[in-house]
């Protein structure tokens, strides 16, 4: 285990994250825009293909901490909730992408697909976020309709990507999964793929009506429990981002309460910083412990609504870097190091 750095000049990476959690903000700002006003936009597919080379280059810069602030920003307000689903599931479509070695316009036309699938209905999905009661009939209607409103709107807009259009119109289409995702077309395969994580994001995000499940109830939901033979996108989605992915919470079997900072080759062992002590109450600086050589163990997954404490983004994505660059004998073993 490992106390927080002391607060100084340190490793060129503190100021090349510095502003990292401004740029998702400005991103999730720029892609609300464009899906709450897009008949207003000039030029709507070159603003799409903007928002993704953004999103690209912020992903580029680290996959964990891109992770660990989309997850935090997804599972901490419902405002805007239409743009901020987009922007989880574009980002976990193109790590996923990058994980998988899809062609480059299979890529391009899943991701713009995850930030337009919901198009025809942006207006309607921050109102339902923010709604308590059960939806209506018109709402059920035009929730079951969206995805050919979208596919309308977005040909109105000048999207000529086939590819993308008929991905956005695919999304929920019940798309059997028994068959190998190579021996699918293209628009199947990348619509299952986007099903996947579509369904994955909504669990995970905050309603009025209830709160985001933990990421791995998330991932129990999509999986299912009946049945040994996984769906192979639910799998490549765990191998991927983790079973508990950074930003999201985690309880330790030392009574601890931890924050997820990085992964690790083994999905269910990452790196984590314990921010509230056994008795629930905040400790004077995170302590970092890596999972995976044994001991604390997670015991499992938490809620963010089940974790009242406030922790600084910067400081948080700091430590995970700084945890990053140090040897790992600089980690371990714990029982040699003082807290």
């Amino acid at each position: 285990m490992l106390a927080l750095p002391p607060a100084g000049p340190g490793p060129a990476a503190d100021t090349e994250y510095e502003d990292l959690l401004g740029q998702w903000s400005d991103l999730e700002s720029a892609l609300s825009i464009l899906l709450l006003r897009p008949l207003s936009v000039t030029d709507f597919p070159a603003k799409v293909r903007q928002c993704d080379r953004w999103l690209q280059g912020l992903v580029t810069h680290d996959i964990d901490a891109a992770l660990y602030l989309m997850f935090q920003l997804a599972s901490t307000s419902t405002a805007g909730y239409s743009a901020s689903h987009a922007l989880v599931c574009g980002t976990l479509c193109h790590i996923m992408a990058l994980d998988a070695g899809l062609p480059a316009h299979e890529r391009d036309s899943l991701v713009r697909a995850a930030f337009t699938m919901n198009i025809g209905m942006t207006a309607l999905q921050d109102e339902l976020a923010l709604q308590r009661e059960p939806l209506t009939a018109e709402q059920q209607k035009a929730v079951a309709l969206h995805p050919q409103a979208g596919l309308g709107m977005l040909e109105e807009l000048n999207i000529t990507n086939d590819l993308w259009l008929e991905v956005v119109a695919l999304h929920h289409q019940p798309l059997s999964d028994a068959a190998m995702l190579t021996a699918l077309p293209a628009p199947e395969r990348l619509a299952r793929i986007l099903s996947t994580i579509d369904r994955y994001a909504a669990i995970i995000s905050p309603r009025k009506s209830r709160a985001g499940r933990s990421a791995t109830d998330s991932v129990r939901a999509i999986v299912g429990h009946e049945s040994d033979m996984h769906d192979e996108v639910e799998l490549a989605l765990v191998r991927t981002v983790g079973l508990c992915p950074p930003g999201t919470f985690v309880r330790l079997d030392n009574g601890e309460t931890a924050i997820v900072l990085r992964r690790s080759d083994r999905p269910n062992l990452p790196l984590v910083a314990s921010v509230l002590n056994a008795n629930g109450e905040p400790q004077s600086a995170p302590t970092l412990h890596e999972t995976a050589r044994g001991r604390p163990r997670i015991l499992s997954a938490l809620a963010r609504s089940a974790v009242t404490v406030e922790l600084p983004y910067r400081a948080m994505v700091r430590l995970g870097m700084y945890a990053a660059h140090r040897p790992a004998a600089a980690l371990s073993p714990p029982a040699q190091r003082a807290e």
